[in-house]
């Protein structure tokens, strides 16, 4: 075989997974896939599942459903730790951030912001009390925080390091998306972006939200997870360079990103 002909079955040999439940940056994603070469498998079941068996395989989509193809794809997805936010230094995120459990948070008598580190469990937002923190496990863990307030909120695809593309998604807490190039606070973002890689553990592909306070300091809102972040006015070929480094064959992992990757937690298809 020839270099060109292995190298073509070499970008054939890989496939972007989405799930049939397709959003708008997984169509964006799918279209920037397309134009490398890449291939999309929307995984309908079973079949689909085993139409990708043996092949290296990158994937875009949700948690729960990772969990239960991260085995049989054998994938290696990299996240944050649940301790990733209050672990980074006051001055990225100026503000106090526990991790806590549902039921300690929820005997707290003052207001706090609090969300699941990164499922869904329960909507985050300002809590008055710990009495209307909506039902959970009392293990289940919880990020808490001060309240504050942002004027403007962010989204940042990280690699190796870098800012790659962001995007604006919310203007005094109403989503606003824009690209970055069209606000004028581009310059301060990039700043802020380049200090948060020198201060901040992340695996080489990230993505992570950032904010101006009222006060009109920059803080770190939360990490997310590249392959189940919305890209909103981003950059698609751009976020697509991170999802395909944050959530692919699991062999493939740098060492630098091993302490970032997902436990693998189910084993069935899909």
């Amino acid at each position: 075989m020839s270099p060109a002909a292995a190298a073509a079955a070499a970008v054939t040999a890989n496939a972007l997974a989405i799930s049939a439940q397709r959003t708008s940056t997984a169509l964006l994603l799918s279209a920037a896939a397309s134009r490398r070469g890449l291939e999309t498998a929307v995984l309908t079941g079973p079949d689909s599942l085993a139409a990708l068996s043996g092949r290296a395989v990158h994937w875009y989509g949700g948690p729960h459903l990772a969990d239960r193809l991260a085995g049989p794809l054998r994938l290696g997805l990299l996240e944050p730790p649940d301790d990733w936010l209050p672990r980074l230094p006051r001055q990225l995120t100026q503000r106090a951030v526990e991790l806590t459990t549902h039921a300690e948070a929820g005997s707290r008598r003052r207001p706090f912001f609090a969300k699941p580190p990164s499922d869904k469990s329960f909507p985050p937002g300002v809590y008055d009390d710990g009495g209307r923190l909506p039902s959970a496990s009392p293990d289940t863990p919880v990020l808490v925080s001060d309240v504050v307030s942002f004027r403007a909120e962010y989204r940042l695809f990280l690699l190796d390091g870098a800012l790659v593309t962001a995007t604006r998604y919310a203007v005094h807490g109403r989503l606003d998306p824009a690209p970055l190039h069209e606000d004028p606070l581009a310059r301060d973002i990039a700043a802020f972006a380049a200090r948060l890689c020198a201060l901040a553990p992340l695996p080489t592909a990230a993505t992570v939200d950032v904010g101006l306070l009222d006060t009109g300091h920059w803080a770190v809102v939360e990490a997310n997870m590249p392959w189940f972040a919305h890209s909103y006015a981003a950059d698609p070929d751009a976020v697509l360079d991170v999802v395909l480094r944050a959530a692919g064959p699991r062999d493939r992992v740098r060492e630098a990103d091993r302490p970032f990757l997902r436990p693998t937690r189910g084993q069935s298809g899909a």
